[in-house]
C-alpha cells in the first residue's frame, strides 16, 4: 500500500522521511516539485512524483488507484500572507483542492485522511486563560485562518457523510531547512537568520515576524503526522501540535546567537508584529497518539544548521 501526500513541502517530506523508513511507498502530488529538494530531503528511493495540482481531481483519483493508496495526508495549499495578497486564487486552491481530496478519498474508498491545519483557526480575539486547547473557538479575520477553518468543516463535514476515517493537526509555526514557496514567514524568518549567521551577512526581518510565537520543529512535526497516518482511529482526532511554548523573539535570536555570535539582522518597517499570548495545550497529542516535541529552538537550530551544511555540500 502507499500514501498519497499533497504537497512536496517541508511538512510532507518530513513525514515522508518517517513513512518511507518503515517502508511505505510516498506518492507526491505537486505542481512544482524541486526534484533536487526532494532528493536531499529524501534521497532517490521509495517515493514517486507527480506533476499535477489538488485542483485536478481526475488526476488525484489516477494517482490513488495507480498507485494502490490507502492514506492520503492533505497539506497542499497557500499559506500566510500569499493567501491575503490574493484571497480569490487561494480560495480555488485551498478550498476547492480541498473539497477535490475529500471527493478523491471518497471515490477511491481511502481509509484514512490526515490533514494539515493550523493553530491558525483559533479566535485569538477571544479571551483565554490559559493554553489553547482543540475545543477552543475558530475563526478570525485574516484569510489564512479563515480559509483552514472553512477546510476543516469541509473534511468533517464529508467524514460523516461517507465514513473515512480524518485525524486534523493544528501545528503551530514549524519551521525547517526547506523552501518556502508556498509562503511560510515564520520559516523563511529562521532560515534567513541561520544562512545570514553562517555567510557573514546581515539578515532583513519584516517586521511582523518579530512577534512572540509558537514554534515546531518540522522533524517533530513529521514524526506526528506519521503517528497521525498510522495509529489505531482514537477517540479524539483533533490534535494541536506544538511545543507548548511561546517564544519571544529575542529567545530566537539567543539561540542563534549560540551559534553564530556575531549575528548581524535588521528589521524592515511595516506591519506592526501581533504576539500570541497563550501557547498550546498539547496533551491530547501526548494522550492519544503518543507524541511529544523532542527538539527545543536550541536543539533545532543546532540540528537545522547541519542539514543546511550537508546540503550545500
Amino acid at each position: 500500500m502507499a500514501t498519497l501526500v499533497t504537497g512536496a513541502g517541508l511538512v510532507g517530506t518530513a513525514f515522508a522521511k518517517e513513512a518511507i523508513a518503515r517502508g511505505e511507498k510516498v506518492v507526491f502530488v505537486d505542481p512544482e516539485p524541486r526534484a533536487g529538494f526532494l532528493r536531499m530531503k529524501l534521497g532517490e528511493k521509495g517515493y514517486a512524483l507527480l506533476r499535477s495540482d489538488v485542483r485536478d481531481l481526475p488526476a488525484l483519483i489516477e494517482a490513488i488507484k495507480a498507485h494502490g493508496v490507502n492514506t492520503v495526508v492533505h497539506t497542499a495549499g497557500l499559506i500566510g500572507s500569499r493567501v491575503q495578497q490574493s484571497l480569490s486564487l487561494a480560495f480555488d486552491i485551498n478550498l476547492g483542492g480541498t473539497r477535490n481530496v475529500a471527493e478523491a478519498v471518497r471515490l477511491t474508498g481511502v481509509r484514512r485522511l490526515v490533514h494539515l491545519s493550523t493553530f491558525g483557526v483559533y479566535d485569538r480575539r477571544r479571551k483565554s486563560s490559559g493554553p489553547i486547547t482543540e475545543d477552543f473557538p475558530r475563526g478570525g479575520v485574516r484569510g489564512y485562518g479563515n480559509y483552514k477553518v472553512a477546510k476543516e468543516l469541509i473534511l468533517e463535514a464529508y467524514a460523516q457523510a461517507h465514513g473515512f476515517e480524518l485525524i486534523m493537526l493544528r501545528p503551530a509555526n514549524v519551521f525547517g531547512f526547506g523552501h518556502f514557496w508556498s509562503g511560510s514567514g515564520g520559516g523563511r524568518k529562521m532560515q534567513d537568520l541561520l544562512e545570514a549567521g553562517a555567510e557573514g551577512k546581515v539578515a532583513r526581518i519584516d517586521s511582523s515576524e518579530t512577534m512572540a510565537n509558537e514554534y515546531i520543529y518540522a522533524k517533530d512535526m513529521g514524526r506526528a503526522v506519521d503517528l497521525a497516518a498510522t495509529v489505531a482511529l482514537p477517540p479524539e482526532t483533533v490534535f494541536n501540535i506544538g511545543n507548548g511554548v511561546v517564544t519571544p523573539f529575542e529567545d530566537v535570536l539567543g539561540a542563534v546567537k549560540a551559534l553564530f555570535p556575531s549575528l548581524k539582522y535588521e528589521v524592515a518597517p511595516g506591519e506592526p508584529p501581533k504576539s500570541k499570548s497563550d501557547p498550546l495545550d498539547i496533551s491530547r497529542a501526548k494522550r492519544h497518539l503518543g507524541w511529544e516535541p523532542r527538539f527545543s529552538i536550541r536543539s533545532a537550530f543546532e540540528d537545522y544548521l547541519a542539514e543546511m551544511k550537508a546540503a550545500r555540500r
